[in-house]
């Protein structure tokens, strides 16, 4: 076949050969046969004999590529470039020419089916020749000048060794085995060149690190000298100050033992004037006695000198005060009835009012000082009911707090006997109140359009004058409007804090 491709192609003659040829190389054509590899008609002239003698050639060209064999397994490199280029063609394949071991893996992808079929791919690559040749036409689709220059015998000078091995192991061409032991040769060539520029280059690397680890050895070792060397200096330092400190251990110690001999010397000095001194103060209390003596005399003498002068002075005052009440006699003066404290201006007990109680004395919010309110003949104490509940119990129902404040208000008014208004704001009540009001507190609820604050106004407006009344309320306007009337206001505080008192 090789001759053939090499012969120059006549004008009709010989180019029929080639083109039958080459489906054979891809396994496309069965040897052997007689006929057309293009599949047309026989006619006259020399076509037919070309035809016959293209497939002839084409018969025979297998069973020479046959012969070859690998004396050693496929290298690595042509197995990958193999299986990646059948990988590829395996999709494009109708699913009944493969074979059965490659038919699970038609649907994977080209990189699941490398990583995944290799090794099946490899299999059916060497032990099925019609699935070789299949892939070997894929190959011919693809890459026409290489499987060209394969069955022409040239090999392309910058074709990459592992295509152009893998291309004649698919395609089969002649020296096919040959080219894949080169590739395989070449592979473990420049893989052991690899290895030895790697070793070369980890030797570098390694000589580096070395000297640089001798380089920082040597660093280390000359900072390891000079800090030895600063150690031993410090130690010497540390000597001459441990022998400086010993020496000043010893004159402290000696000037201990000084010190305390004469602090032994000044306690019994110490002693000895301790004992003068008390000798001194014995001698000076009894000389203080004695002066205590002395005194003493001199003031007796001194009172029973002045005895005489006091008796003098006594019958002079008899004898003026007798002359006084003979003149008062005399001229018939009455008794005065008047004393200096009548003239001094005060409230009279029975004329106080609420105004005059407690204005100093206790704090506005002592129940003490509601009694004494409370204590005033003829008192009147209105009380603004909500303003007291809602001061003192708030989170109760409006009935449940008046019912509360009415029946504190009933114990107080039978305990003080005193007059008790309870107002309460009735102008948003939809319908009368029904309760019975207890005994001794007058009830009473403002009218529709009335607040509470003016019905507590006009009662207070409607005593007499000079009355006391007492307004139990925290709302200032109804405070100062009580006050303008003559009424004391007091803060709800207080009244509760009387009702809590038993």
């Amino acid at each position: 076949m090789v001759d053939a491709a090499k012969e120059p192609a006549g004008p009709q003659g010989r180019q029929p050969a080639v083109d039958a040829q080459a489906p054979d190389a891809a396994g496309a054509a069965p040897s052997g046969t007689g006929a057309p590899a293009t599949g047309e008609e026989p006619g006259g002239g020399d076509e037919p004999a070309a035809a016959v003698d293209g497939a002839a050639g084409a018969a025979e060209a297998p069973g020479a590529r046959n012969t070859e064999t690998l004396d050693r397994p496929l290298p690595e490199g042509v197995r990958r470039r193999v299986v990646g280029l059948a990988s590829d063609a395996l999709g494009g394949l109708p699913l009944g020419e493969l074979p059965q071991s490659l038919r699970q893996y038609a649907k994977f992808t080209p990189a699941r089916r490398a990583k995944y079929a290799a090794t099946a791919l490899a299999a059916a690559l060497e032990a099925e020749p019609a699935f070789r040749s299949r892939i070997a036409e894929r190959l011919r689709l693809g890459q026409p000048d290489l499987v060209r220059a394969l069955e022409s015998g040239t090999v392309p000078g910058a074709a990459d060794p592992m295509d152009v091995a893998a291309a004649a192991y698919l395609v089969r061409s002649a020296g096919w085995s040959r080219l894949v032991t080169e590739a395989g040769e070449e592979a473990e060539r420049a893989g052991a060149e690899g290895a030895a520029a790697e070793a070369a280059r980890l030797v570098e690397k390694l000589q580096a690190e070395l000297a640089e680890v001798r380089s920082t050895a040597r660093a280390d070792l000359e900072r390891q000298r000079a800090e030895s060397e600063d150690v031993r200096r410090e130690a010497d330092s540390l000597r001459r100050k441990l022998r400086s400190l010993e020496s000043d251990t010893r004159r402290a110690q000696a000037e201990t033992r000084k010190v305390a001999a004469e602090l032994e010397a000044l306690r019994a000095q110490s002693a000895a004037e301790r004992g003068a001194a008390e000798s001194e103060a014995r001698r000076l209390r009894h000389r203080v006695t004695e002066l205590e003596n002395t005194a003493e005399q001199g003031r007796r003498s001194a009172r029973e000198g002045r005895s005489v002068e006091d008796m003098r002075l006594r019958l002079l005052l008899d004898t003026v005060l007798q002359s006084a009440q003979g003149l008062q006699r005399e001229l018939a003066l009455p008794v005065s009835q008047i004393r200096p404290a009548d003239l001094v201006e005060a409230v009279v007990p029975g004329s106080a009012s609420p105004h005059d109680v407690a204005r100093r004395g206790l704090a506005e919010d002592d129940p003490a000082l509601l009694d004494q309110l409370l204590a005033i003949p003829q008192v009147h104490l209105v009380v603004d009911g909500y303003n007291v509940t809602k001061t003192g119990y708030p989170t109760l129902p409006l009935e449940q707090q008046r019912i509360r404040l009415l029946g504190g208000l009933a114990m107080l008014a039978q305990r003080t006997q005193a007059e008790v208004t309870c107002v309460f704001d009735g102008q948003d009540l939809d319908v009368p109140v029904i309760m019975a009001p207890p005994r001794g507190v007058r009830v009473r609820f403002s009218r529709t359009g009335e607040t509470a604050d003016e019905l507590i106004r006009r009662l207070v407006r409607a005593e007499p004058q000079g009355r006391p009344v007492v307004v139990v309320s925290t709302d200032r306007e109804v405070a100062e409007g009580v006050r303008k009337a003559g009424a004391r206001p007091v803060a709800s505080v207080l009244l509760l804090n009387r009702l809590a008192r038993p």
